[in-house]
């Protein structure tokens, strides 16, 4: 059973599909029962909408529905609410993320608040106006190769790693950079600034390396502190010169992305959205 498990494991890491490492991550640990979809409903792209986005209602064994928001240019993430009041008003209550790279996988549940507008008939109709504000990783698991990371030892390094992310997604977000990306074209613009001794050197910003410029060795890379102290902001220095930067960038490139771009999915979510009932 152990290595019929680590084979499907490695098979999903290096599948890079996000929606079938997420169902096959749920049979291994026996979730895959605990919710059932009731309804679902689609906008997209082809159809006018502005983003493909998917609205699911489900229901737990205890028969309790709540609704999912999923949008699919950020298939690492869904939003889960609360079915809507006879007024139509629902509330989000966390923000589900699951991903995974070559060496496992991360994934987490963290409280949010916010709200909106909801009608669910024929057609649903989604409505986010309430400023949606991250609270705290509530909790989570860590993948790493054969090996799982539960409990408290996974809640404290997953809210760690939140930290530097956000702290490294502020710095980029301060800078004149494009948004509203794909994650393949945010991987190109931006590891070349943040990781210069990991590309070939025609990838790398100009002045990268000056006179004067003194290296540390972490993750079997010398790390150009000189460039780390012209480029970043001062929380950022260990975080790069110790090659902490680099774990998170390899293991965790789509939540750099989702907080980078999470203004621009707020900024979706706020407008009006039509969505049409599809088949289950």
């Amino acid at each position: 059973m152990k290595k019929a498990a680590a084979l499907l494991l490695f098979v999903l890491l290096f599948s890079g599909c996000v929606s079938v490492m997420e169902k096959a991550g749920r049979t291994l640990d026996g979730s895959a029962s605990a919710e059932k979809k009731v309804t679902v409903y689609r906008a997209s792209k082809k159809n006018g909408a502005d983003e493909d986005i998917e609205v699911t209602v489900i229901k737990n064994k205890a028969g309790v529905q709540s609704v999912l928001i999923s949008l699919n240019n950020f298939p690492m993430m869904r939003l889960c609410g609360s079915m809507p009041d006879e007024n139509g008003e629902f509330f989000l209550t966390s923000l589900d993320y699951l991903s995974g790279s070559v060496h496992g996988w991360n994934e987490y549940s963290m409280k949010i608040l916010g709200g909106g507008a909801l009608s669910l008939g024929e057609t649903c109709v989604l409505e986010i106006n309430n400023e949606i504000e991250n609270i705290q990783i509530s909790s989570g698991r860590i993948h790493r190769y054969d090996t799982r990371i539960n409990g408290a030892e996974a809640l404290t390094s997953l809210r760690n790693r939140n930290e530097r992310i956000s702290a490294t997604a502020e710095w980029m977000l301060s800078l004149d950079a494009p948004k509203g990306q794909t994650i393949e074209e945010f991987e190109i613009f931006w590891k070349p600034i943040l990781l210069p001794e990991t590309v070939s050197k025609n990838q790398r910003p100009y002045g990268w390396l000056q006179e004067g410029d003194e290296f540390v060795k972490a993750e079997d890379i010398r790390w150009n502190t000189g460039y780390t102290e012209r480029t970043f902001s001062e929380e950022l220095y260990p975080v790069r010169n110790s090659g902490t930067m680099l774990r998170d960038w390899e293991e965790s490139l789509s939540w750099i992305y989702l907080n980078y771009e999470w203004e621009n999915i707020k900024e979706i979510l706020s407008h009006q959205i039509i969505l049409q009932s599809v088949k289950k």
